[in-house]
């Protein structure tokens, strides 16, 4: 095993406009430039916050959501005062399940929400489903008219959506993310925006892990060392002063 503190930090220094904020970020500050970046919000629906969701009766913690919602209230706030879009994803299936998968599907046999609703006849059709309580977005988290709101059928926020053509459109480089599940749909999500060649920056304290809490460490380990930039809401905020 390595030790972190082992580790040899390469000195660089990423390009910086001059229109770019400092954003005090880890491995090193990250010269943002508002106009060029987007907020994703990752699925914070009441499955995946709330008590009674899906993630709630699959019987991981989610005591932690409130202040995360808190948090991206923050967030969000300081994204619209720098003039950057703000994406929220939803995640979940038709009321069919036509895009869930079949048998044939790895989806199929991996996801618990399918799992726990053929276990139990009471919950089909009410986990992760448009239409339903567990489908929607927190109370707290109303999106604004000019935000947009994707759903995705898998973990990635990329597979499968207009994502990518819509970031492209809006000459967007550089991601935030937020939300929940840190080590699964946001993960996946930031993965794929670096092999896309976006620049991604996660806000770790505003990012909700399933599981024990070595999960949100060993995501944020990742980022930092190999995908991306790791910051906080503090100072994200302070960018704006909010």
């Amino acid at each position: 095993m390595t030790d972190d503190s082992m580790l040899k930090v390469l000195p660089q220094q990423l390009p910086r406009p001059r229109d770019a904020r400092t954003l005090r970020a880890r491995p090193g500050d990250f010269p943002l430039v508002p106009r060029e970046t987007a907020l994703i919000v990752v699925d914070m629906q009441n499955a995946y916050a709330s008590p009674g969701g899906y993630i709630d009766i699959q019987g991981f913690d989610v005591s932690g959501a409130k202040l995360v919602i808190e948090r991206i209230l923050r967030v969000i706030a300081t994204a619209r005062a720098l003039g950057s879009p703000i994406i929220f994803f939803q995640n979940g299936w038709d009321p069919a399940r036509h895009e869930a998968g079949t048998p044939d599907s790895p989806n199929w046999w991996k996801s618990n929400a399918l799992k726990l609703m053929r276990a139990d006849p009471k919950l089909d059709g009410t986990l992760i489903t448009r239409g339903t309580w567990d489908y929607e977005l927190v109370a707290e988290l109303k999106p604004a008219p000019e935000d947009i709101v994707l759903n995705k059928t898998r973990y990635s926020g990329f597979w499968g959506t207009p994502l990518d053509a819509m970031l492209r459109a809006r000459r967007i480089r550089n991601l935030l993310f937020v939300g929940i599940a840190t080590n699964v749909c946001l993960e996946s999500t930031l993965r794929d925006a670096y092999f896309l060649e976006y620049f991604p920056i996660l806000i770790e304290d505003a990012a909700l892990h399933a599981g024990p809490p070595e999960m949100q460490a060993a995501t944020v380990f990742t980022v930092e060392k190999f995908f991306g930039w790791v910051t906080t809401t503090s100072d994200f905020c302070a960018l704006s002063n909010r």
